[in-house]
């Protein structure tokens, strides 16, 4: 918040990361071709507003490791479930959920109208500068948690959907 304050008294924005978590999502979730669940909530995610990037489970971190060090190894539970042993895949497996926490990064750009003076070109082409005026956001984060939570609500019930209907 303060950082936030701080940028907004500069006349500037800032963007930033909401890290989303999906606990008791059922194992079966999704598809292993054309509706990945993965997939499928990073292009709910990357069609709201200002959103510059998409990253579930260990994401860009997990490609410097060995494929011995990311499997997630199946195992049964004490009660007899099947589980991993570890999440490195943020709970989906080949698209589909394996019903572990399901986790995931959204990255927000800084919102473009900043209350400073900046370079730009008329109508014309011609160099000039703009300052915007009026009530502006300085970001975007506050605004959006409730967003990517229905957004992620949304494609969890709706993958549930064509689960349960191709079942019937």
């Amino acid at each position: 918040i303060a950082l936030i304050e701080r940028v907004k008294a500069e006349g500037d924005t800032i963007g930033g990361i909401i890290t989303c978590v999906v606990k008791g999502c059922p194992a079966g979730l999704g598809e292993t071709e054309a509706h990945k669940l993965h997939a499928d909530l990073g292009a709910a995610m990357l069609s709201i507003n200002a959103v510059k990037g998409f990253e579930y489970g260990e994401g860009f971190a997990g490609v410097t490791q060995r494929g011995s060090e990311q499997n997630d190894i199946f195992m049964p539970s004490a009660d007899g479930v099947l589980v991993t042993k570890t999440n490195h895949s943020g709970g989906i497996q080949g698209g589909i959920s394996n019903g572990q926490d399901i986790y995931f990064r959204v990255a927000f750009k800084p919102v473009a109208t900043l209350l400073q003076t900046q370079d730009t070109v008329d109508v014309n082409g011609q160099a000039t500068t703009l300052t915007a005026l009026g009530r502006h956001d300085p970001c975007v984060l506050p605004r959006a948690v409730p967003i990517v939570k229905s957004m992620t609500a949304m494609t969890i019930f709706d993958h549930f959907l064509q689960n349960k209907t191709a079942k019937m």
